[in-house]
């Protein structure tokens, strides 16, 4: 909260994103701020997709094992429900909730809350990813980071499926994904299609 000239408070309501392909630190990051507001005495809250229980349940996880206590949810609107009296606000893997989080997230700022979310803004064929292309647009600031090809060392531009499956929403981890640059991507794709035309 910043104190202004006639001695009220102000909170500064702000929209933060974290994206990028999987394996480049999405998550890792997130936990970083927050545990800096949490250092910082705020009162923080962190929500995660209640189908994203690859390393918890409840918990936000990084790669790395980094992890935060978090509170799994299966609609953007119960962000709001539990939310009172909170200074920051983290959501991990943001693409995989409804479209209906750009509004929450942008009522959460304009009562003055700080929003922090971290999500794949593409997903395995290289398309914008739910709700993330909205998110980005509304954010007062985008972070986008990369993971590092596995193919040639160049930086990663999207999350290459590595097995035969078309559903989106495929959660896995490197069995099933495996970051590549646009050009590697472009050369697995090409591969994959003449494997199948064979």
């Amino acid at each position: 909260m910043n104190n202004n000239i006639n001695g009220e408070y102000h909170r500064p309501g702000r929209i933060e994103v974290v994206c990028g392909s999987m394996f480049s630190g999405k998550t890792e990051e997130l936990i970083r701020r927050l545990r800096r507001a949490q250092f910082a005495r705020q009162k923080v809250e962190i929500f995660k997709p209640a189908i994203d229980v690859r390393y918890s349940e409840e918990d936000v996880v990084s790669h790395d094992k980094n992890h935060i206590p978090s509170t799994p949810i299966d609609s953007s609107a119960s962000i709001l429900l539990l939310s009172s009296d909170i200074d920051v606000v983290g959501i991990d893997e943001a693409q995989f909730l409804d479209m209906g989080l750009p509004d929450v997230c942008n009522e959460l700022a304009n009562r003055g809350i700080r929003v922090i979310i971290a999500g794949l803004d593409m997903d395995f064929r290289g398309i914008p990813f739910g709700p993330m292309p909205a998110l980005c647009a509304i954010a007062d600031d985008v972070t986008k980071v990369h993971a590092i090809c596995v193919k040639c060392g160049s930086l990663a531009y999207v999350s290459h499926r590595t097995i035969a499956d078309d559903r989106r929403v495929l959660l896995g981890e490197t069995q099933e994904y495996e970051p590549l640059c646009r050009d590697c991507y472009m050369k697995a794709v090409a591969e994959e299609k003449e494997r199948k035309n064979a």
